[in-house]
């Protein structure tokens, strides 16, 4: 029983190096070579480089000798290179390349260690010092994995917090109908949507006044849009569809959403593109309308962060980078985020021309606007400064909570501002929204917001924010109402005007830091150069959190080998004093 289990060993051990040589070496890779997950093959055999350098490493100090290594990472690129022929005849995707070479690399480790099964089966101790120096990292580094583990799963899940079941709230009148102009629908699933890629392109095709702008889910009830903000859906999509009797709508809006895979949503999306509808995918939103097919066969475009991804999962798909918008006729595609507003700003030209663009962005605030053609976008990628985003997801626990006020005739971009720059990506704030009652509240062009708190509920607040630049100029009686139940002083991000993503990104720069808040401006695709942001240097508070973690673990690790050191020098003596019986044959060097 115990050659087996010592086999079983080996084989564990050696998939868990393996592991470790594909985690810390990938990161290399990608920075090295940026479109290597373009290209599947060549991403196969860095993938078994990166594996077979991490298990030559632990066979090494595991004393194994270099033909058994060699061996061994012989079965790291056989399934690879196998699989290659069938790949390049086209009957495998990149996908499944990738799938089918990591399901049969095991059987191909099994089999070159029965081949030397009594390298494998051999009781060889590792050196005294090497589990020494292990205890000691890995109590290092388990503290802070762990504590980063739980603080990053609560920071994701606080971004799409589901919102608050009443059995109250009665649903708002529906938005009146004007045959006449042509309907935009704005998609939103049953676990919610990115807030500003469904509120921008709401706003800028509302403002031309020469649609129909609706919101629409598969039903009409509250889905929380990113950081807390409950939207109250204009219709569902049977109410559309009976509202257009059976006609499909002329421009239908796709934002990113946690959940890409809802049925009702790809069948519904399906269904209207298939009947003529425009699709205008926005940032991530392009996960959803592949997902659904309608991508298929197109070029499109989508955020910079999740190309690499979508070109291996819709290789279909001509996908495109470097640009903010890509029009290929049935479907307009963005880039991140605030890309939407120049693919929304093309779909009003298409529509209803350039001057009618040109008015729509200069109502939102966007200065950006290039007529015909999509403004100039740097092709984006990781740098040294970003290290802040995993530091603020994984170690920043004591957020300040921020209540912000709904009132009525806020725009539907400054709500964006605010709950798409302090929550996800930053996570310098847990928002949450308050009214003076949960009766919902009317943003400038009549979609309807829940509030989660109210005057009543006396909501325990670190800030109070009001967005708006109506807001701001009149303060009435219900920012006054909530500032006394609250205590505190309200304050205006949009005091100032402009757009209103700059303010708001300033006030994190000023409030949290620097590093946080152009990261943010990153994800945003905010234009370059036009943000001047004073605060924090560097998050050092945040920084010193995983060390003192590392530290107390190592601690704990050196406390952990004092206790034991007498039963292991005991185990020492009782080997040495034992007749070896053994008549396996020693390892190679």
């Amino acid at each position: 029983m115990k050659p087996t289990l010592r086999f079983l060993r080996h084989l564990v051990e050696m998939v868990v190096a393996m592991t470790a040589g594909m985690l810390l070496l990938s990161p290399v890779w990608n920075a090295a070579w940026p479109g290597l997950h373009g290209r599947p093959a060549a991403h196969a055999l860095v993938m078994a480089t990166n594996m077979s350098v991490g298990m030559a490493a632990w066979m090494r100090v595991r004393r194994h000798g270099w033909r058994a290594i060699t061996e061994m990472c012989g079965a790291m690129y056989a399934p690879f290179l196998l699989l290659l022929f069938p790949y390049a005849a086209g009957m495998l995707d990149g996908g499944a390349l990738m799938s089918l070479g990591h399901l049969l690399m095991l059987p191909a480790m099994t089999l070159v260690m029965l081949r030397r099964r009594s390298e494998y089966t051999h009781a060889h101790p590792l050196p005294t010092r090497l589990i020494r120096v292990g205890v000691l990292v890995v109590a290092a580094v388990l503290p802070p994995l762990l504590v980063g583990a739980v603080v990053a799963r609560s920071n994701a899940s606080s971004v799409y917090a589901p919102a608050s079941a009443r059995s109250d709230l009665r649903p708002a009148p529906s938005p009146s109908h004007d045959p006449a102009k042509p309907t935009a629908a704005v998609v939103v699933g049953t676990r919610g949507a990115n807030v500003a890629d469904a509120l921008a392109p709401y706003e800028v095709l509302a403002a031309t006044d020469a649609f129909n702008v609706y919101t629409v889910a598969p039903a009409r009830s509250p889905v929380p849009l990113t950081g807390g903000l409950d939207l109250l859906p204009d219709l569902s999509f049977a109410d559309l569809d009976a509202r257009l009797d059976g006609r499909p709508a002329d421009v239908v809006v796709v934002p990113a959403m946690p959940d890409a895979s809802e049925p009702a949503v790809l069948a519904w999306l399906r269904g209207q593109a298939g009947r003529g509808a425009v699709t205008l995918s926005v940032c991530y939103g392009a996960r959803v309308a592949a997902a659904a097919g309608i991508l298929d066969g197109h070029e499109a475009t989508s955020h910079w962060f999740h190309l690499g991804g979508l070109k291996r999962s819709h290789p279909s798909v001509s996908w495109r980078n470097g640009v903010r918008y890509v029009d290929d006729g049935a479907v307009v595609s963005t880039a991140g985020v605030l890309s939407g507003v120049d693919g929304t700003l093309r779909v009003v030209e298409r529509f209803l021309g350039t001057d009618r663009a040109r008015a729509a962005a200069t109502a939102v605030g966007w200065t950006h606007y290039v007529p015909g053609s999509p403004a100039p976008l740097p092709v984006q990628r990781f740098g040294p400064g970003d290290a802040v985003a995993g530091l603020n997801l994984a170690f920043r626990w004591d957020v300040p909570r921020v209540g912000v006020l709904l009132t009525d005739g806020v725009g539907e971009v400054e709500l964006a501002s605010v709950f798409g720059s302090y929550t996800e990506a930053t996570y310098a704030a847990r928002t949450v929204t308050v009214g003076l009652t949960h009766s919902p509240v009317r943003s400038r062009h009549g979609l309807a917001f829940v509030p989660r708190e109210s005057v009543v509920d006396r909501p325990a607040l670190d800030r109070l924010l009001v967005p708006g630049v109506n807001a701001a100029a009149h303060s009435g009686g219900d920012v006054l109402a909530v500032a006394a139940a609250t205590g505190l002083t309200p304050e205006y991000p949009h005091r100032d005007g402009g757009f209103a993503f700059g303010a708001v990104l300033r006030d994190v720069a000023a409030t949290t830091d620097v590093p946080t808040a152009a990261w943010r401006a990153k994800l945003l695709e905010y234009p370059a150069g036009e943000l001047d942001l004073a605060g924090p240097s560097w998050p050092w508070a945040t920084t010193v959190r995983p060390l003192v973690l590392a530290l107390v673990g190592l601690v704990l690790g050196l406390v952990a080998l004092r206790v034991a050191r007498p039963w292991a020098d005991r185990r020492r003596r009782e080997r040495h004093v034992r007749p070896s019986t053994s008549s396996e044959p020693s390892l190679t060097a």
